[in-house]
């Protein structure tokens, strides 16, 4: 207003601030979008890691199963995820429970009755892994309970129908085989997700102090036994190579005289026939000097005298065949 009475209306017009609280809920509400997107985000996506297998469910009903690595969801409930450790080995102990630190006894458990009506206590360990992570969630309400009792029965079965010695002695691979068997069989047919990968007695032995000392004797007696087994089967082994070195020996050896016997029957058929050949030809020679020396073999230091008489009394003789003229020896100095 001017001093005339008048207004003047200025072309710049002051500036009016915001209020604070204007811009604190701006700032308010970034942040919550921020939160909200930050949430969001880590309800779209989830992680499994290589032991594990995870299974979708939207609004409820399995829509798929994914395996390692990071995966997207919807979110908001929509998509859920339950993941299931499938690579891992998992363990049951029917009979006892171990802490790390040692093992309680479960005489319910472990107490049997064999099929010849022998009391023993008999501990099992049981190894299985999750097959079907779908099946493993919805289609029972406690898998490892069901799996449990399972095993729980067929031992009970099997143990119930063997012998006494069998449980404690030579028979528990059988026993082993027999249950695992019998419990893959009744898994396929309840179909609950779950693979039985192995069984093993931990422990078996009689319930008294008296019939455990008797089969511990006879445990150790078989050990014996084997170690003797063991070392007659090592001393065979040691002595195999020199004995059949030394028959290989004694074949070349009797090869060799049979070769030389062939060689010297040959030898003398040969001699006999350039004989028999000569004696063809001059019998009556032949046959006189075959005797001349048979007389000179049978009897060499004998002298030999040739009688040329006819027969008549006519003593003509060659005496002897040696040298006609010796030099006598001489006895002091007579002839």
């Amino acid at each position: 207003m001017e001093n005339d009475g008048t207004y003047r209306w200025s072309a710049e017009q002051p500036k009016q601030e915001k209020p604070r609280f204007a811009r604190v809920g701006k700032t308010v509400l970034t942040v919550l979008i921020l939160v909200l997107v930050v949430a969001l985000a880590g309800t779209c996506f989830y992680t499994v890691d290589d032991k594990q297998q995870a299974v979708v469910t939207t609004f409820g009903k399995v829509t798929d199963v994914t395996d390692a690595g990071v995966h997207f969801k919807l979110p908001f409930g929509i998509q859920n995820v339950e993941k299931v450790d499938v690579n891992v080995y998992q363990k049951i102990e029917l009979g006892y429970a171990s802490d790390g630190r040692g093992y309680d006894v479960n005489e319910s458990e472990s107490t049997m009755i064999t099929g010849d009506y022998n009391i023993v206590n008999v501990d099992f360990f049981v190894e299985y892994k999750i097959s079907d992570p779908v099946q493993y969630l919805y289609s029972s309400n406690n898998p490892e309970l069901i799996l449990r009792n399972l095993i729980q029965s067929q031992v009970r079965n099997v143990v119930g129908s063997s012998s006494v010695d069998a449980v404690l002695t030579d028979g528990k691979e059988d026993i082993q085989r027999q249950v695992k068997e019998l419990v893959t069989q009744i898994l396929q047919e309840y179909d609950i997700g779950l693979t039985l990968v192995d069984v093993k007695i931990q422990d078996a032995e009689p319930p008294t102090t008296e019939v455990i000392e008797a089969f511990k004797a006879v445990e150790t007696a078989k050990q014996q036994a084997e170690t003797v087994i063991n070392d007659a089967k090592a001393y065979q082994n040691a002595q195999l190579p020199q004995a059949q070195a030394q028959a290989d020996q004694l074949i070349q050896n009797a090869a060799y005289l049979r070769q030389n016997r062939i060689n010297e029957a040959h030898e003398q058929v040969a001699m006999f026939q350039a004989m028999y050949a000569e004696y063809a030809q001059n019998p009556g020679i032949t046959r006189s000097r075959m005797y001349y020396e048979a007389i000179s073999q049978v009897l060499p230091g004998v002298k030999l005298y040739i009688n040329t008489g006819s027969g008549n009394g006519d003593v003509q003789m060659l005496l002897p065949l040696e040298p006609m003229t010796e030099t006598a020896p001489t006895n002091g100095g007579a002839e």
